[in-house]
């Protein structure tokens, strides 16, 4: 059976007392938040990217449900105009051929709605491409604040100073991250061409 070895009480005890080290615990905590920020900023994108798609894909489907209807309409429209030539039509014919005339143009209000309105499906495909530059920053922001945690750990058993500045360093580049990754601030160069 292996050994275990128990700490001694006063060690631990003056290890807790040091403000270094009350430092570096008061710092983890820090990152723990930006770590907690970052991932429910990640899978809001995400959540956010699939729905859009979702309803693209749905609006994209009624679309193409209204082009064959469409097309019907507008054979039946030319076959009555061409009755229409060789004189003039019954009244029932006259208002079916206004009745398609009327579905028609509707049909194509409803297509032009669907493809380029308020909540369109190009509307939901500006959604999915703006999810797809905000993501990868809560990715990497996520990654940063894990490092930092680790680095800040190593600095707190270790008792080393470079590795305390490079957690923070570390940090902050992560909380930058973040934040770009709710607002897209800047265009950080390989992190948006790598969400295409």
């Amino acid at each position: 059976m292996a050994e275990i070895e128990i700490p001694d009480p006063h060690e631990v005890k003056e290890k807790a007392e040091n403000p270094f080290t009350r430092q570096i615990a008061l710092f983890v905590a820090v990152y723990a938040v930006g770590l907690a920020v970052a991932s429910f900023g990640g899978h809001n994108a995400a959540k956010e990217m699939m729905m859009a798609k979702q309803e693209e894909a749905n609006q994209w489907n009624r679309y193409q449900s209204k082009s064959p209807r469409e097309a019907l309409y507008r054979n039946e429209i030319w076959k009555l105009e061409e009755e229409e030539k060789a004189g003039p039509l019954p009244p029932f014919k006259a208002a079916l051929l206004k009745k398609y005339r009327d579905e028609e143009r509707r049909m194509k209000e409803d297509k032009k709605e669907i493809e380029e309105g308020d909540k369109g499906a190009r509307h939901h495909q500006q959604v999915v491409a703006l999810m797809q530059r905000k993501d990868p920053y809560f990715d990497f922001a996520e990654v940063g604040f894990q490092l930092a945690i680790v680095m800040a750990s190593v600095a707190m058993l270790a008792e080393k100073k470079w590795a305390f500045w490079a957690s923070v360093a570390i940090g902050v580049a992560s909380l930058l991250l973040t934040v770009n990754g709710f607002f897209l601030l800047a265009a950080v160069p390989g992190f948006e061409d790598a969400a295409h």
